[in-house]
């Protein structure tokens, strides 16, 4: 029993470490947007800094998506173990066998509640803050 315990216990760490990558990429993404945006305005609000916000968005959301997928494949993982009896436990730490497509992560509501409003910012920025 106690090995089963163990391995439960690898597979949460796994877990942990990647809602924790996306918690920071989200920190990241803002820092990296409010940061061009106040470059943009220190340089008199040249759009072409403001347009540089949009790479950082996409690459993280992208990136967040990936955390995501990895995430939900170790929790499928967590389950099989915990199904398992305690001879069968073999510590595999292989997520791969489970399925879950890169795009559905992507898209997930809780990236697009977070990612998508901050695309419209950039948008509304660019046509609006540079008449300003």
């Amino acid at each position: 029993m106690d090995e089963k315990l163990k391995h439960l216990e690898f597979i949460q760490q796994a877990i942990t470490r990647m809602a924790s990558n996306s918690f920071m990429l989200k920190g990241w993404t803002v820092t990296l947007v409010v940061g061009l945006f106040a470059f943009a305005n220190i340089k008199e609000m040249d759009s072409k800094f403001i347009l540089l916000a949009f790479i950082p968005a996409i690459f993280f959301w992208i990136l967040d998506g990936y955390f995501i997928q990895q995430e939900k494949k170790y929790r499928d993982l967590y389950k099989e173990v915990s199904a398992k009896q305690y001879h069968q436990i073999d510590f595999s730490m292989d997520a791969s066998v489970f399925k879950w497509y890169l795009l559905l992560a992507i898209f997930s509501p809780t990236l697009v509640l977070f990612y998508v409003p901050i695309l419209f910012i950039i948008v509304i920025a660019l046509k609006y803050l540079p008449i300003l």
